[in-house]
C-alpha cells in the first residue's frame, strides 16, 4: 500500500535526479536511485521518473546500472517509446571491458521484452555467444530462448540453432546446459533438441563437471536417447553408476527415472538399480524438509509397486513423528500397510494404535483405515484393535470403527460374528452420515446376530423427522425391511410408522419413491419381498477384486521424478482405505490393437433415438486424449455412497452429470470375467463387481478417474443386460435399482439385487444356446463428477471399443 505523500516524494526524487550536483557525486545519485527502487517495491507508482532513470543508466558505476535496470524492466512495458532511448547505452555496454558489465546488458536488453526492440537485439546476442567470456556466453544462450518466446511464430535462424549445437562442447559446463535448455525451448514444436550417439556420450562424460540442476537437466535429456547395442547400453550404465548413489536427491531420481527408461527390456538390472537407490530414499525420509520428505514417500510407492518387499526390512523409518504435520503422518501410514508380513503385523499394528487418538482427525481416521486395510490379511488381530477403540466411545474414532468394520465384514464375511458383538451401543455416539450409514448396514444386513437391532433401529426411527441427510433414510428404509424378513414381531410396528412417514409426509422424491416401492413389495407378499431384497451375504458368483500381483515397472517408469505421483497423492490422502495400484494412460496393447483393427463396430444407440457409429481407429483416436487413472481406489463403501450421491442429486448438481447409452455388441455378456476383467484393466478401467456369464439381468459395476486438464473427474458405471423377452422391464428396474436400492453393488451383488436376479429366472443351456451370434444391446449408465462432456465420451469411446473387442471371443 503506498504511503501518504508519495506525490511529493516522488516530486523530490525528480528534482534530485535531475540536479547536476548529485549527478556529479557517484554516492549521492546511486543514493537517489536506491531511494525510487525502494519506493518501488513499497508499491509507490514512479513511472513518471523513466526519462530521469534512463539518464541514470549513463554511469560507470556497476551497482547504480543494476538499480537502473531492475527500474526499467518493471516500466518498459509501460513506456515502449521511452524504452528506445536505453537501446544505445546498453549496446554501448556490450562491448564494455568488463565481461560483468556486458554481461548485464545483455541480460537486460532480453528482459524488456518489447518485440519493437528485437532487431536492436539480434546483434549483440550473436556476438554474445561468441565471447571470450563464460558469462557473457551465458547469458547470451539464454537470450536467443527468451527472443524465442517474444516471437514465438517468426522462426529461428538455423545458423543460430548451429551456433547453439556447436556451443554444447563449450568447455564451460552451464554454457552446456543453459544451451539444451534453449534449444529445448526453440525447438519445442520440433520435439526438443536431437540427442544423437556423439551428442550422448559427450554429455555423459561431462556429467560430474555440472552442478545439480545442470546435471538433473542433462539426465532429463538423455532419455530421449535409445543405444544401439547392448555393450554401449552397458557402458552408459557404467558412466551412471556414481550418479545413481549421488547424495544429491534430485540428481539420484534423475538417475534412476534414465536408468529405468534404458533398461525397459531388462528387468533384473532395474531392479539392481533399485536396491542400490534404497539407501538414499531412506536419507531423505529424515529430511528436515517437509515437501523433500513428502516427495520421497510418494515415490517409494511406486517403487513398492513392483518392488513390495523393497522396504520391507526398514519399516520402521516409516513410523510417524508427534510433530510431523498430517499429510506426512497420512503417507507414512499408506507405505506401511504396504510393508505388512507375518513378521512385523504386530508391531506394526501397535504403532498404528497409537496414532488412531491423534488429535487431528483425518490422521486418526487414516490410522484405523490402515488398521481396516492390514484387516484384509489379518481380521483377527485388527478386529482386537478395532473392538478396543470402540470403547473410548468417541464419535470421530466411533464413526472411524464403524466404516472400516463395514468395509472389512463385506471382504471377510468370517469376521461377522465378531463385529456384531461389538456395534452394542454406537448408536447414541454417532452423529456424522457416513457413520450412520455404515451401521444401518450392518444392523439390517446382520440384524438376526444382534440382539439390540430393533432397538437400535427404533431410536433413528424416532428421530427420523431431525435427520438431515437422504442417504441415512434411504439406509434407515432398507435396513429396516430387511430386519422385518428376519425378525417380523419386532419391527413390524417401527416399519409401518417409517413407511408412513416416508410416503406421506417425505418431500423428497428419492426417500418417497423407495418407500413406495418397498410397500409395493410387500403387498405382493413377503416372499416376493424376500427375493428381491434378502439375498446371500456373500454371493459366490461376485469377487471383490482386493490385491493384485507386482506391477511391471513399465507401469510406472514414465511417471517417476516427475510431478504426478504428488497429484496422485493429493486424492489418495482423502482415500485413505486405497492401495497404489495402475496409474498409467490408456496404451493398448498389440494383441488388442489387432484385435481392434479386425473386429466388426456396429452402432451405438443414444437416448434421444440417434444413431452413431464408430470405428476402431476412431475410438483409439479419442481414448489416446482423455488418459485414465485407478488412482483413487474407491472401496465398496465409498463407490456405494458415491453411486447413491449421483441419484439423490441428479437434478440438483449442476457440476455432475449421470447419462445413458445403448451399446449394441455380440456376446459380450458371455465373456468369462477373468477375461473381461483382464480387458478393463489394459485400458485403467476397474471392475468393482459382476454376474457370472450366464446370469441375467447381467451386470459389471466399474468406474476409472480421468485425468484430462484442467481437472480429474471421477466416472462411475453400470453395464446392465436382460434377456430378449425382457429387455424392457429390466431397463426400468435398473433404473429404478440405480435410484432407489440402498445397497448398491460394490465388490458384489447386495442380497436384493442377487435375488431380484434369481426372481427375473436363469436362461438354461438351450436359450443360451440360441443367443450366440445374436447382437446384445448393453444398457451403459456413467455418472460423472465433476462435469467433463470431453472426457465422458472419451471414457465411453473407450469402453465402448473394449466390449466390441470381446464380442468375437465366444463366435
Amino acid at each position: 500500500m503506498p504511503y501518504l505523500g508519495s506525490e511529493d516524494v516522488v516530486r523530490d526524487l525528480r528534482r534530485a535526479l535531475s540536479n547536476p550536483h548529485v549527478q556529479s557525486d557517484q554516492l549521492r545519485y546511486r543514493n537517489a536511485t536506491l531511494q525510487v527502487i525502494r519506493l518501488m517495491s513499497q508499491g509507490v507508482d514512479v513511472s513518471s521518473l523513466f526519462s530521469e532513470m534512463v539518464k541514470a543508466c549513463a554511469t560507470v558505476d556497476i551497482v547504480q546500472k543494476k538499480l537502473v535496470y531492475v527500474f526499467l524492466c518493471s516500466y518498459a512495458s509501460m513506456n515502449p517509446e521511452l524504452s528506445l532511448l536505453v537501446i544505445n547505452t546498453l549496446r554501448k555496454d556490450c562491448q564494455d571491458p568488463n565481461p560483468m558489465v556486458r554481461s548485464l546488458a545483455l541480460r537486460n536488453m532480453t528482459n524488456l521484452r518489447l518485440p519493437s526492440l528485437v532487431e536492436y537485439v539480434e546483434q549483440p546476442l550473436t556476438a554474445g555467444l561468441r565471447d571470450r567470456a563464460a558469462c557473457v556466453r551465458r547469458v547470451a544462450v539464454l537470450g536467443w530462448a527468451k527472443l524465442n518466446n517474444l516471437q514465438p511464430n517468426s522462426g529461428m535462424d538455423a545458423m543460430v540453432v548451429n551456433e547453439l549445437y556447436s556451443l554444447l562442447r563449450d568447455p564451460d559446463p552451464v554454457v552446456m546446459v543453459n544451451c539444451l535448455r534453449a534449444l529445448e525451448e526453440i525447438l519445442k514444436e520440433e520435439g526438443g533438441v536431437a540427442i544423437n550417439k556423439p551428442i550422448a556420450h559427450h554429455l555423459l562424460n561431462r556429467l560430474k563437471e555440472c552442478d545439480v540442476w545442470g546435471q538433473g537437466e542433462v539426465l532429463k535429456i538423455l532419455q530421449r536417447y535409445q543405444p544401439q547395442s547392448e555393450d554401449e547400453l552397458y557402458d552408459i550404465l557404467s558412466l551412471l553408476d556414481a550418479s545413481l548413489v549421488s547424495p544429491h536427491l534430485p540428481v539420484m531420481a534423475s538417475t534412476l527415472s534414465l536408468f529405468l527408461s534404458l533398461c525397459s527390456t531388462l528387468p533384473a538390472v532395474s531392479l539392481a538399480a533399485l536396491e542400490r537407490v534404497r539407501v538414499p530414499l531412506l536419507a531423505a525420509c529424515g529430511s528436515a524438509s517437509r515437501e523433500i520428505r513428502f516427495t520421497v514417500l510418494c515415490h517409494i510407492q511406486l517403487l513398492l509397486r513392483s518392488v513390495p518387499g523393497l522396504m520391507g526390512a526398514h519399516y520402521k523409518r516409516f513410523f510417524c513423528g508427534y510433530a510431523e504435520p498430517a499429510y506426512i503422518k497420512q503417507r507414512k501410514m499408506q507405505v506401511l500397510v504396504e510393508l505388512v508380513n507375518d513378521d512385523n503385523v504386530a508391531m506394526l499394528l501397535d504403532e498404528l494404535k497409537e496414532y488412531c487418538t491423534d488429535v487431528n482427525t483425518d490422521t486418526s481416521y487414516a490410522a484405523i483405515s490402515a488398521i481396516g486395510r492390514i484387516g484384509w490379511s489379518y481380521s483377527d488381530r485388527s478386529l482386537v484393535i478395532l473392538t478396543g477403540l470402540l470403547r473410548l466411545k468417541q464419535e470421530s474414532i466411533t464413526s472411524a470403527v464403524v466404516q472400516t468394520m463395514q468395509d472389512l465384514i463385506w471382504v471377510c464375511p468370517q469376521c461377522s460374528e465378531t463385529v456384531c458383538s461389538a456395534l452394542e451401543g454406537c448408536e447414541e455416539i454417532l452423529q456424522d452420515s457416513q457413520g450412520k450409514q455404515a451401521l444401518l448396514w450392518l444392523l439390517g444386513t446382520y440384524g438376526d446376530r444382534i440382539c439390540s437391532a430393533p432397538y437400535t433401529l427404533e431410536v433413528f426411527i424416532d428421530r427420523v423427522r431431525c435427520e438431515t441427510c437422504l442417504a441415512v433414510k434411504m439406509e434407515l428404509l432398507t435396513a429396516t425391511l430387511r430386519l422385518f424378513l428376519c425378525r417380523p414381531a419386532e419391527t413390524q410396528d417401527m416399519l409401518g410408522r417409517l413407511l408412513h412417514y416416508s410416503i406421506g409426509e417425505q418431500t423428497n422424491m428419492c426417500v418417497r419413491d423407495q418407500a413406495l416401492l418397498y410397500y409395493r413389495l410387500l403387498k405382493c407378499g413377503v416372499d416376493e419381498t424376500r427375493k428381491v431384497l434378502q439375498g446371500r451375504r456373500s454371493d459366490p458368483s461376485l469377487g471383490v477384486l482386493i490385491g493384485r500381483p507386482a506391477e511391471p515397472m513399465s507401469q510406472w517408469a514414465h511417471i517417476f521424478n516427475t510431478l504426478k505421483p504428488l497429484w496422485q497423492s493429493t486424492s489418495e490422502t482423502e482415500s485413505v482405505n486405497t492401495r497404489s495400484f495402475q496409474h498409467t494412460a490408456f496404451d493398448p496393447s498389440p494383441e488388442l490393437s489387432d484385435t481392434l483393427n479386425s473386429c466388426q463396430f456396429e452402432s451405438v444407440h443414444t437416448e434421444n433415438g440417434s444413431e452413431h457409429t464408430q470405428s476402431p481407429a476412431d475410438a483409439l483416436s479419442t481414448s489416446t486424449i482423455v488418459p485414465l487413472s485407478l488412482l483413487p481406489t474407491l472401496t465398496p463403501g465409498e463407490f456405494e455412497r458415491l453411486w447413491l450421491q449421483g441419484a439423490e442429486h441428479a437434478e440438483e448438481e449442476e457440476n455432475g452429470v449421470c447419462m445413458t447409452e445403448h451399446v449394441q455388441c455380440r456376446c459380450v455378456t458371455q465373456s468369462s470375467p477373468q477375461s473381461f476383467q483382464a480387458a478393463m484393466q489394459l485400458v485403467n478401467i476397474q471392475t468393482l463387481a459382476f454376474t457370472p456369464p450366464h446370469v441375467f439381468p447381467w451386470r459389471v459395476y466399474l468406474y476409472t478417474h480421468t485425468e484430462a486438464p484442467p481437472c480429474s473427474t471421477l466416472i462411475l458405471g453400470e453395464l446392465l443386460y436382460t434377456r430378449k423377452g425382457n429387455e424392457e422391464e429390466g431397463t426400468q428396474d435398473g433404473t429404478r435399482d440405480g435410484e432407489n436400492a440402498n445397497k448398491t453393488v460394490v465388490g458384489g451383488e447386495t442380497e436384493g439385487q442377487a435375488n431380484h436376479e434369481d426372481a427375473l429366472g436363469r436362461r438354461n443351456s438351450s436359450e443360451l444356446a440360441t443367443d450366440n451370434g445374436q447382437i446384445a444391446e448393453v444398457k451403459v449408465t456413467l455418472k460423472q463428477q465433476p462435469r467433463d462432456d470431453k472426457a465422458l465420451r472419451g471414457f465411453l469411446a473407450i469402453l465402448t471399443t473394449v466390449l466390441h473387442t470381446l464380442s468375437p471371443e465366444r463366435e
